[in-house]
């Protein structure tokens, strides 16, 4: 069972906005941290952002900082990515993923490796 259920994507307008979220399907685990990361056809998945779930600490990838928010509702175990002011270059599989492992290097959360849980992807397209 996929403990990470992911909704949100869909097709937007070049400038326009989209918020996709992320819920932990089970209480199995403690998150320590959720990232969210992408990957174009043919390309290698990117780095898009993460949150600390304790402090809610973030960090983004260079290609979206100022334009995309993450947030966490940690209530419902639930993550979100705001996309706001979208580009054609944003099209993508954007995933979500969550690791119950601390690390005080927060560039290691910017790794794929580093996150044992997954989100089964969705599609935005940004339209020019």
């Amino acid at each position: 069972q996929v403990p990470l259920v992911e909704s949100g994507g869909g097709l937007v307008q070049a400038g326009g906005s989209l918020r996709l979220s992320c819920a932990a399907s089970e209480r199995t685990f403690s998150i320590n941290v959720m990232g969210w990361f992408r990957q174009p056809s043919g390309k290698e998945r990117e780095f898009v952002g993460y949150i600390r779930w304790n402090g809610a600490s973030t960090g983004y990838g260079d290609s979206v900082k100022g334009r995309f928010t993450i947030s966490r509702d940690t209530a419902n175990n639930t993550a979100l990515l705001q996309m706001d002011n979208m580009k054609p270059e944003d099209t993508a599989v954007y995933y979500c993923a969550a690791t119950n492992v601390y690390y005080s290097d927060n560039n290691l959360y910017h790794l794929p490796p580093m996150y044992k849980y997954w989100g089964q992807g969705t599609q935005v397209t940004v339209s020019s």
